[in-house]
């Protein structure tokens, strides 16, 4: 039946949703952290992205987390003298996480993780009126 396999696309788009929703809980968690030393670099950002693979099996293209790449984006700077990590003219590199960025992807994760549930919660409720259909 269909049923079933459009539950495991919508399975798998959550698997996936959940995984990328660890990578950016982590990206916040670090969003402070910076190096040990003046030479040591801090935290940098995790970026997912998505891949398609072929169930054949199923007859069916599931969603999966493709690879996590580090963001190339430059390291932002304050001005920390105090700080072991700090250069000669007190300046402390910090990580290149911007948390708005990572909140906005956060919500977009819950979204479409929701999106997903909702297509699993949609296609047991049609099949389970297909069977209450065949019964009576």
């Amino acid at each position: 039946m269909q049923f079933f396999k459009t539950m495991m696309i919508a399975a798998s788009g959550m698997l996936a949703q959940s995984e990328r929703m660890r990578v950016i809980s982590e990206n916040m968690a670090n969003a402070n952290s910076t190096g040990d030393d003046p030479n040591a670099d801090p935290y940098r950002r995790k970026v997912v992205s998505f891949s398609s693979e072929l169930d054949r099996e199923m007859g069916i293209e599931r969603v999966k987390l493709g690879k996590t790449t580090l963001d190339p984006s430059n390291f932002g700077s304050r001005y920390e003298p105090g700080h072991p990590a700090a250069d000669e003219n007190g300046y402390v590199k910090t990580p290149n996480v911007k948390t708005l960025i990572e909140s906005v992807d956060m919500r977009e994760a819950q979204r479409t993780y929701e999106a997903n549930l909702n297509v699993i919660s949609a296609s047991r409720a049609m099949m389970s009126r297909t069977i209450d259909l065949l019964r009576g």
